[in-house]
């Protein structure tokens, strides 16, 4: 078995974006002829600014998230998004280690040495509960001749998946405003945050009033 760390990649993020959006905005008000080389993020802010956020529908980005199974249980939810994911029916995991990732609550390097000590021992029982996932799916797959979509039957949460997701980003900031909020799932949330920040430097237009709860 192999334990891995969640991670994210960008993989569309059109550099008209803010562009596309004033296009499709100014369409409502005739207003074209006001469109200029540097007035797209002004119009977009006015557009957030006045709840008229049908418009910033018409920017679409698109990322990749390598997560565990239990996230993305909660990430399909958002049913305005497109998905593309790993299919534990057609993905055979007999042949390899199998990857789990790495519950973000262990080994916090903030945690007192009472916490650590607990700590180990649930450590320890996660290591050990992926470890038998891994044998006894191996043996139902190369012993038993069951087919993938039959042994994944023992696949835990904690089974690394990857899935890409497009969404407009009228549906991202809806997602960042729950994913990254105090009552989120940790797991989720430590995974959104990093994007929720690389997105505000890259659009702030469109993402800097959205402000998360530390947990």
């Amino acid at each position: 078995m192999k334990v891995v760390e969640q991670s994210y990649e960008i993989l569309s993020l059109p550099e008209n974006l803010l562009q596309m959006i004033e296009k499709a905005g100014r369409t409502c008000y005739k207003s074209e002829g006001k469109i200029t080389d540097s007035s797209a993020g002004k119009f977009v802010k006015m557009l957030i600014d006045r709840g008229h956020h049908a418009m910033i529908e018409f920017g679409s980005i698109i990322v990749k998230f390598i997560t565990n199974r239990g996230v993305t249980h909660e990430m399909v939810r958002h049913r305005l998004c497109s998905f593309a994911q790993e299919s534990t029916r057609y993905v055979n995991y007999g042949g390899d280690d199998i990857q789990f990732i790495r519950p973000v609550w262990l080994d916090d390097p903030d945690q007192t040495d009472a916490e650590m000590e607990a700590e180990t021992i649930g450590q320890l029982l996660w290591y050990q509960a992926m470890k038998d996932t891994e044998t006894y799916y191996h043996k139902l797959v190369k012993q038993e001749g069951w087919r993938p979509e039959q042994a994944r039957e023992v696949l835990p949460n904690s089974l690394k998946t990857e899935i890409v997701v497009m969404g407009n980003v009228r549906e991202w900031r809806h997602i960042f405003s729950l994913r990254c909020s105090k009552a989120a799932h940790p797991q989720m949330s430590a995974l959104m945050r990093p994007l929720l920040a690389e997105l505000q430097g890259k659009l702030p237009v469109i993402f800097d009033n959205i402000i998360h709860t530390e947990a």
